[in-house]
């Protein structure tokens, strides 16, 4: 972004990442994970859930900083439970569930779709693969990056195109489709998880305990990997000298930026006061993707700006086109569909302009 639009667009990616991106990502999946918990423990009423969500956050906040070797073996373990579960549920709906029939897949092909809903249907689904360019802001401490980070998001991003598709296959295949709308969201706020709903057929409600547990685990794994890898980018850019020094000092022993990670939970913890899962993943996907067509768009500037020989990276022009074209149709759909959470994205980018030319005047000085 800073080769491509200058200064000014990369200081607003950090700073959406620092305000927005970053401690919005763990806070939604704080509140997941303690909408989970509430299929075991009544948790009362929203404030309740808000309450354990912040717990769960302090918790591995704290892990992380202890060292990123030891957040990194934590991140390994849960994300090899979280894929185990979706498989094995997926496997139990598809061969066990008596009520699933292939019947309801007719039956939801035949509701009426605008493109409207499409498009917000596609923004939720979108968050499911939100992520993918979390592993570079860890690059520094990878071994072997030019290789294993390549590797990693391509067998990354497909293992969860297909963990993805399996796993809503089988909500369809085992539920009608009101069963599948009416399941917990912001409009239903007291229903059971599509995955709760459609495992009852097998499990029956006995064991609904025990899968909510499996989707607590699914989901702090994957704000155990936003904490260990999101705090990387505020001490970045303070040592770029473009936030407050003290997000770039690392700890003696475990090398680890802790007031980064601290301060990044902290606003994580108030931001699960602040909104359900829903309205948080709408944040956090809208205002992401404002700069993943930037970033886009920047692989045709960079072609024009430097020489085959200075360029590292090949990619068919066709790609960062579609792309482009797609982030910009999905973005201008949201601000129809989804104003109020669209103009707050926009108010906290917007908010970091003065504050980008703030640093600027400090750092010449």
């Amino acid at each position: 972004l800073k080769e491509a639009y200058g200064s000014l667009a990369a200081f607003l990616y950090g700073w959406q990442r620092f305000w927005i991106g970053s401690p919005g990502s763990i806070a939604a999946y704080a509140v997941g994970s303690a909408t989970f918990l509430s299929g075991v423990i009544p948790l009362g009423p929203q404030y309740g859930i808000s309450f354990a969500g912040i717990f769960f956050i302090a918790v591995f906040t704290g892990l992380n900083c202890l060292s990123v070797t030891f957040g990194g073996a934590v991140q390994s373990l849960l994300t090899a439970l979280k894929v185990l579960m979706v498989l094995g549920l997926a496997a139990g709906i598809f061969f066990l569930s008596p009520e699933a029939s292939f019947a309801n897949f007719h039956a939801a092909s035949t509701e009426p779709v605008t493109w409207s809903a499409f498009g917000a249907a596609v923004l939720a689904a979108l968050w499911a693969f939100d992520g993918w360019n979390n592993l570079p802001m860890a690059a520094g401490e990878v071994k072997n990056p030019s290789r294993n980070i390549p590797f990693a998001l391509v067998v990354g991003t497909i293992a969860v195109i297909l963990l993805y598709a399996i796993a809503n296959a089988s909500y369809f295949f085992a539920l009608p489709f009101p069963e599948v709308v009416n399941s917990y969201s912001v409009h239903h706020p007291e229903a059971l998880p599509v995955a709760t709903k459609a495992a009852q057929g097998f499990i029956g409600s006995g064991g609904v305990a025990l899968l909510s547990i499996a989707l607590v685990i699914s989901a702090l794994g994957a704000m155990n990997g936003s904490i260990l890898t999101s705090a990387r980018v505020p001490y970045a850019m303070s040592e770029s000298h473009l936030f407050p020094q003290v997000l770039g000092r690392v700890s003696a022993g475990a090398r680890v930026p802790v007031f980064s990670v601290l301060i990044q939970g902290a606003w994580a913890c108030v931001l699960a006061l602040s909104g359900s899962f829903d309205q948080l993943t709408d944040y956090v996907v809208f205002s992401a993707w404002i700069f993943y067509a930037m970033n886009a768009m920047a692989v045709l500037i960079l072609r024009r700006k430097y020489t085959e020989k200075k360029r590292n990276y090949r990619v068919q022009s066709f790609v960062p086109w579609l792309f482009s074209f797609v982030a910009l149709a999905l973005l201008a759909n949201t601000l129809i569909t989804a104003p109020r959470e669209s103009g707050i994205g926009l108010a906290f980018i917007g908010a970091g302009i003065p504050l980008y030319f703030f640093f600027r005047v400090r750092t010449r000085r």
